[in-house]
């Protein structure tokens, strides 16, 4: 059964606290990643929120959550959180994403661990999280979200076909077919960068508070709906 995620209103926006879910929106499907393994394996961008969805989850199942990320002379306060919730932290050097995802393509060749992919993008995600917008029992105008790998503006566009749909481009490029054709707005900043604004709900600033600062500035009144996906990672 899929638990109905929060919704508030903020400057006029109705704002999905899916910050309010255990791990964020991620955790609402990561879980089937262990369906017939004990262990799976993320390589992560230092800043990434798909940490502590796999680590909450991996604890709660009582499985092993192993994340390949950039060594940091001090580690970003997402690796930190999922340390403290269980996870196995392996860090590289040198620490480009693509050699850290090697290295943990290597290390499930070798142990047999399942290896998650970029976004988490598994079967069943796009199902849950369009299973979580329905739950809103929203019919938004507008919907509003950060897009990384794009799987997000997919579940939410298989929930709301027909209304007008924006993402906002925190990291690599997307193409349409990434964001099903919603309309896309590039942050002038690199993801490792924090948004110019706060907004008035803990949201990620490497992410989620980026689209949050497009959308105030980019989106037409009426019946407009905001998707925070993760907590903020505490220090």
């Amino acid at each position: 059964m899929t638990t109905a995620p929060t919704v508030e209103m903020h400057r006029g926006i109705m704002v999905v606290r899916d910050d309010l879910f255990p791990g964020g929106t991620k955790a609402r499907y990561i879980g089937r990643v262990f369906e017939g393994a004990d262990e799976a394996v993320y390589a992560s961008p230092a800043e990434g929120g798909a940490q502590t969805a796999l680590a909450t989850v991996a604890r709660r199942l009582g499985k092993q959550a192993t994340i390949f990320v950039a060594q940091r002379a001090r580690p970003h306060p997402r690796t930190l959180e999922a340390a403290r919730f269980g996870a196995k932290i392996v860090p590289v050097a040198p620490g480009y994403l693509s050699v850290v995802q090697s290295r943990a393509r290597e290390y499930c060749r070798n142990t047999g661990a399942r290896l998650i992919p970029f976004g988490a993008e598994i079967p069943g995600a796009i199902e849950a999280i369009a299973a979580a917008a329905r739950a809103t029992g929203l019919e938004p105008a507008e919907v509003w979200c950060a897009a990384g790998s794009g799987v997000l503006a997919r579940g939410l566009a298989a929930a709301w076909p027909k209304v007008r749909r924006h993402v906002v481009q925190v990291g690599r490029d997307l193409s349409p077919h990434d964001i099903a054709g919603a309309s896309i707005h590039r942050y002038p900043l690199a993801f490792g960068k924090t948004a110019l604004l706060t907004p008035p709900f803990p949201s990620d600033p490497h992410y989620d508070a980026k689209a949050w600062e497009t959308c105030l500035a980019k989106h037409r009144p009426g019946g407009v709906l905001f998707w925070n996906v993760a907590p903020l990672a505490m220090p």
